[in-house]
């Protein structure tokens, strides 16, 4: 439990270098140190601000406060999945029970893979590529998340996010966004999504 009442940055072990030749240490370290910890930083603001405008009496524009929480909180929530989804282990397949499902979903994995790489590629403007788990329907389906927040769907299971704004990967792959999704292929950590896609399923 959160004792502060704060979001606070995940720690990783990517800062030296270990997701290379597929991220580099700079471009990690950039992605994380300066961007992830903005949102997080920006959100906390955000909290204070919102309990200070609650204990004015004046007239407050709390719209505007909403939707900047939204973005950052958001940004900060995929950030934190988006580390958990890198392993420094290259070319681990997903375990057989992931793969299954998979199977049932996309036909096969190189499908599942094209889909996944062309819905990413495709992103108008910023956003991130998602696998997730529909509970009501029993169903695996990729969405294009643009921004942070936007094309959602509210009870879907996030299992797999990668990021696609120019920040994660242009210090490396300039604006060949296709490149890095398919680097980033190499290093995502099935045995996470696995485990997310069982939690989601119980």
């Amino acid at each position: 439990m959160n004792q502060n009442n704060i979001y606070q940055l995940p720690k990783i072990s990517f800062l030296n270098g270990k997701l290379w030749p597929y991220l580099s240490e700079e471009q990690v370290r950039i992605h994380y140190s300066e961007h992830h910890r903005a949102y997080v930083k920006n959100a906390n603001k955000l909290l204070s601000d919102l309990q200070n405008a609650h204990q004015k009496k004046e007239a407050t524009n709390f719209n505007s406060f909403y939707k900047s929480l939204t973005f950052n909180v958001s940004g900060h929530i995929l950030h934190s999945l988006f580390w958990e989804n890198l392993t420094a282990q290259a070319g681990t397949l997903p375990p057989e029970s992931l793969t299954a499902v998979i199977t049932h979903n996309f036909k096969n994995l190189t499908q599942f893979k094209q889909e996944f790489i062309a819905a990413g590629t495709t992103i108008e403007g910023s956003g991130w590529v998602a696998l997730t788990y529909s509970p009501e329907t029993d169903r695996l389906i990729i969405l294009q998340i643009e921004k942070h927040q936007v094309n959602l769907i509210a009870d879907h299971k996030l299992l797999l996010v990668v990021d696609v704004w120019e920040h994660a990967y242009y210090l490396d792959y300039q604006q060949r966004r296709d490149r890095y999704l398919n680097a980033i292929w190499e290093i995502i950590n099935w045995q996470v999504v696995a485990d997310r896609l069982k939690q989601a399923q119980t």
